[in-house]
């Protein structure tokens, strides 16, 4: 596990080839889980919905949430230009993270943990817009009604630092009670939450 986390700034045995395993493991239970989910949906759809998932930009947020940038073994130049931060550096480490759960622990565990860490964004998917996330949506579908944006708030925060659980809700003045969200960070919980208050609008119905 530990290799999952050396950077090849640090040394030159490094999470490189971890990294192409998991992100080939990513891509697979990714795939599938859409495929399962979303039954009528056309191979570009799927294809798309992929891409949402598996971006850097997703990833690195997820791994923000879990603080992996914190556990990183970066060389001297990396640690002083802040690559415990950067987008490409956390989302290459997630890979191989996923991929070190492989070799450790096999396959069902490795795709349980990437369902897990991918739960809240697979709430957000909807074949209706491949390319807008639920928020856009929601304040595009307001917004085209003269409403008011819709405002998000964190309620509640739990577990541990490098796994936390964080809780949101959205107003939208249209709807008599708030819309709720959980993820493993805020701006994926806010994407439920905005995801909730769609179905709850009947703009979208949950299974598209």
């Amino acid at each position: 596990m530990l290799l999952a986390l050396t950077h090849r700034s640090f040394a030159g045995r490094n999470n490189e080839r971890l990294e192409f395993l998991g992100d080939a493991i990513l891509n697979f239970v990714a795939g599938e889980a859409l495929f399962d989910r979303f039954p009528l949906a056309r191979e570009g759809q799927l294809s798309r919905l992929r891409a949402r998932l598996v971006k850097g930009e997703t990833l690195a947020v997820l791994a923000r949430g879990f603080d992996l940038g914190d556990y990183l073994r970066l060389g001297s130049g990396e640690l002083k230009s802040g690559g415990f931060r950067r987008e490409s550096i956390l989302a290459d480490a997630l890979e191989a993270l996923i991929g070190a759960i492989y070799l450790d622990a096999g396959m069902e565990v490795a795709r349980e943990r990437v369902l897990a860490w991918l739960a809240g964004e697979f709430e957000g998917l909807t074949l209706v817009d491949t390319n807008k996330d639920p928020k856009t949506r929601l304040q595009e579908h307001l917004q085209s009604r003269g409403c008011e944006l819709p405002r998000y708030e964190v309620v509640d925060i739990q577990g541990e630092p490098h796994c936390r659980t964080f809780f949101v809700e959205c107003e939208v003045v249209l709807l008599n009670e708030k819309s709720r969200g959980q993820g493993v960070s805020r701006r994926i919980a806010e994407q439920v939450a905005a995801a909730a208050a769609l179905i709850a609008l009947g703009v979208e119905n949950g299974n598209d």
